[in-house]
């Protein structure tokens, strides 16, 4: 009996991305590869082909037809794709969006500050979400967060561009940036 007196969970099975040798059931398989005369075989040719060159038949394209195969080292082929994927996700741009939060009756100095903010936002190449929160009564105002928003938007105009205008949501309105592409 298991001394935690806990029954053992069940086993997590890793499903391969890829059929190989044994598991393929095509009847025929087209085989490309280095070192081989690429065409269509029966699949014990193609496997007998693999076994010759001590390596793998793997099926790369399954719902070609035939389905396509590759002699390859199955091992290695799997660690080149994860190779591939993690050079992809590293040139990928992560989006970064910062916030700048406004009051319906913020003043001049404290809208220079937040200018000067998104301005460094957006030279680092994050995009800029800037609201205008309106708190009990100051829902009123609505035409001054409009305008505090159009007016932030025009003092970022040589290094942000516009990608939403100002929107009412609730009692917030919004207005999204994104940084001018760099010449």
């Amino acid at each position: 009996m298991n001394p935690t007196n806990k029954r053992p969970g069940p086993r997590t099975v890793v499903e391969e991305p890829y059929k190989i040798n044994n598991r393929i059931l095509a009847r025929e398989v087209r085989l490309v590869g280095e070192n081989i005369q690429p065409g269509i075989y029966s699949l014990t040719e193609a496997q007998a082909i693999a076994r010759e060159q001590n390596l793998d038949l793997v099926e790369i394209s399954p719902k070609a037809e035939p389905p396509v195969c590759r002699i390859v080292d199955y091992s290695k082929f799997k660690y080149d794709i994860k190779k591939k994927q993690r050079e992809l996700k590293a040139k990928t741009q992560k989006v970064v969006q910062k916030e700048i939060r406004f009051g319906p009756n913020t003043d001049d100095h404290d809208f220079e500050f937040k200018v000067k903010h998104a301005k460094a936002f957006l030279e680092s190449g994050a995009k800029v979400k800037a609201y205008v929160h309106f708190v009990g009564r100051t829902i009123v105002f609505k035409e001054r967060g409009e305008l505090l928003l159009l007016k932030f938007a025009q003092a970022l105009e040589e290094v942000a561009k516009v990608e939403q205008m100002p929107k009412l949501e609730g009692k917030r309105m919004f207005l999204f940036l994104a940084p001018k592409p760099k010449k």
